[in-house]
C-alpha cells in the first residue's frame, strides 16, 4: 500500500504540504540542532571565568627572537632574556599571518610589512597600524597569553 502523496489535502493543490517537504524540513531542523550543539561546546582555550587563553613553553621562544603560532594567530617574542611580548600574528595591512621573527623584526611575507618585536610598532612596508598586543603572564616554564 503506498503512502498518500500529500499529508494534508486542500482544495487548492498548491497549498497542500507534501510528505517529502515535511521529511526534508525535519531532517534539516535536526541536522541544524546537532550542528549548533556541537559548535556550542567550550574549547580548551575558553572558560566561563574569562577570556580565551593560549599557553606556550618558555623554552620555545629564543632570546632576541620569537615564534609565530599559526593556529592561535599569535606571535610571541623575547626581546631580552626573561622579557616576553605577544602580539596578534595577523598583519594589519591585508590580514596575512606574519611569517617569523629575526633581527628584532616581525615580518609579513605578503607585502613586506615589518614590525618591531618589542613593541609591535610598524617599522616598514604598507601596514597602517601596529600589531595589537596581548597580555602575557609567565609562570615557571609556561607563558599564558590572553
Amino acid at each position: 500500500m503506498s503512502q498518500p502523496d500529500h499529508l494534508f489535502t486542500a482544495s487548492d493543490p498548491t497549498k497542500a504540504i507534501g510528505r517529502r517537504t515535511v521529511i526534508g524540513t525535519v531532517v534539516v531542523g535536526v541536522t541544524g540542532a546537532v550542528t549548533l550543539a556541537a559548535c556550542g561546546g567550550g574549547s580548551d582555550k575558553t572558560s566561563s571565568a574569562g577570556p580565551a587563553k593560549d599557553v606556550f613553553k618558555v623554552a620555545d621562544i629564543p632570546v632576541g627572537g620569537g615564534k609565530v603560532f599559526d593556529a592561535a594567530k599569535i606571535v610571541v617574542t623575547q626581546p631580552k632574556a626573561g622579557e616576553f611580548k605577544a602580539f596578534s600574528a595577523v598583519c594589519t595591512h591585508m590580514g596575512c599571518t606574519v611569517a617569523g621573527v629575526a633581527n628584532g623584526t616581525i615580518t609579513c611575507p605578503c607585502h613586506g610589512s615589518t614590525y618591531d618585536m618589542a613593541t609591535g610598532q610598524v617599522t616598514g612596508g604598507p601596514a597602517p597600524a601596529p600589531l595589537p598586543s596581548k597580555t602575557v603572564t609567565v609562570s615557571g616554564g609556561s607563558i599564558t597569553i590572553s
